[in-house]
């Protein structure tokens, strides 16, 4: 028994003590926030090799406004250099940070030149300059570990042997539709299961198992304590800290007026508060898989024009990404 009251002394104690440093920290927190009018980093993440021998560049951005979502046409403020200025960049850009969002082919002769994307929002110029120095090098590690999945520098056998969901759009890849009609949406993804989602009240109960009181008190852990304390608790790791498991998601890529997803779809930034629909908020859980593995999804479009829509299907660790055109109509 004074294992098991010691043992519930330390969570309380742990559960005060974030409730201290929360409030402590809440307005530093808002001061250094923004929810509009502020400029876009444009971020070179790395590159990879390609079977062909060409390379992949590796981009993402880090938008500084937790609200406004610009648009940002290619052009003058939204280019490539050298050569062409659209290499397929977005031209909406979501909240916060957005890792590893697309990719651009470079040939096998590319050397030693750089590769340059240009933005320039709200009136701030920014640059990313890209190049394949061997520094730069990414592979599935250091995807999963950027993006919070793994702790900075640490792998295990599961995560070593995950490989990405595959994407299968249902459908043509360029439609129709009408301002103000839904479109339906459907993707077929393919995943190995790992790694498998992450289930805090079991991580929660062997750590307390071997750590501190034994199986009598990790019996004692429960969801709505491990909700409790999480809420409470500072940030644990030095990179971002992502809940695993399966998720496919649609967003604006490119297009003149807003996108409304229906069901509302999880966010692929890094939304970090409590409650957000994130797999970087501290009480998100992954959503069921369909037991035929289509995510069914409808769109309605607000303003006629020519949009792109980008799919993403994530596991946690690792990534597929998909895209389809749409010309809408009056």
């Amino acid at each position: 028994m004074k294992v098991l009251e010691l043992t519930r002394s330390r969570l309380a104690f742990k559960i005060i003590a974030g409730a201290l440093l929360a409030v402590l920290c809440v307005n530093s927190v808002f001061a250094q926030t923004y929810g509009k009018g502020r400029h876009i980093e444009p971020a070179f993440e790395g590159w990879r090799p390609n079977d062909d021998g060409t390379f992949n560049m590796m981009f993402g951005y880090m938008n500084e406004n937790w609200e406004e979502t610009p648009n940002m046409p290619v052009g003058e403020n939204n280019n490539f250099s050298p050569g062409d200025m659209d290499r397929g960049q977005p031209t909406h850009f979501l909240p916060r940070r957005n890792r590893f969002t697309f990719e651009v082919a470079v040939p096998s002769d590319w050397g030693d030149r750089e590769l340059v994307w240009t933005l320039n929002i709200n009136g701030v110029e920014r640059k990313a300059y890209a190049t394949l120095k061997p520094d730069y090098l990414v592979d599935n590690m250091i995807i999963a570990s950027e993006t919070g999945s793994l702790g900075a520098g640490t792998s295990s056998p599961e995560s070593r042997a995950n490989i990405p969901p595959v994407v299968t759009v249902q459908g043509d890849s360029i439609r129709t539709a009408a301002v103000g009609e839904p479109i339906d949406l459907r993707a077929q993804i393919a995943d190995d299961g790992l790694p498998q989602p992450t289930d805090l009240v079991e991580e929660a109960r062997r750590f307390v198992e071997l750590t501190e009181g034994g199986s009598l008190a990790a019996a004692f852990i429960t969801a709505e304590a491990i909700q409790n304390q999480r809420l409470m608790s500072p940030p644990i790791k030095v990179t971002v800290n992502k809940v695993n498991g399966l998720y496919y998601s649609w967003n604006k890529w490119r297009g003149p007026g807003d996108v409304i997803f229906n069901p509302p779809q999880v966010k692929v930034w890094e939304d970090t508060r409590t409650s957000a629909n994130s797999p970087w908020g501290v009480l998100w859980l992954p959503p069921p898989i369909p037991e035929d593995g289509i995510y069914e999804v409808n769109a309605v479009f607000t303003e006629p024009g020519e949009y792109v829509l980008w799919g993403r299907a994530d596991d946690g660790g690792l990534y597929h990404d998909a895209w389809i055109t749409v010309n809408v109509s009056e």
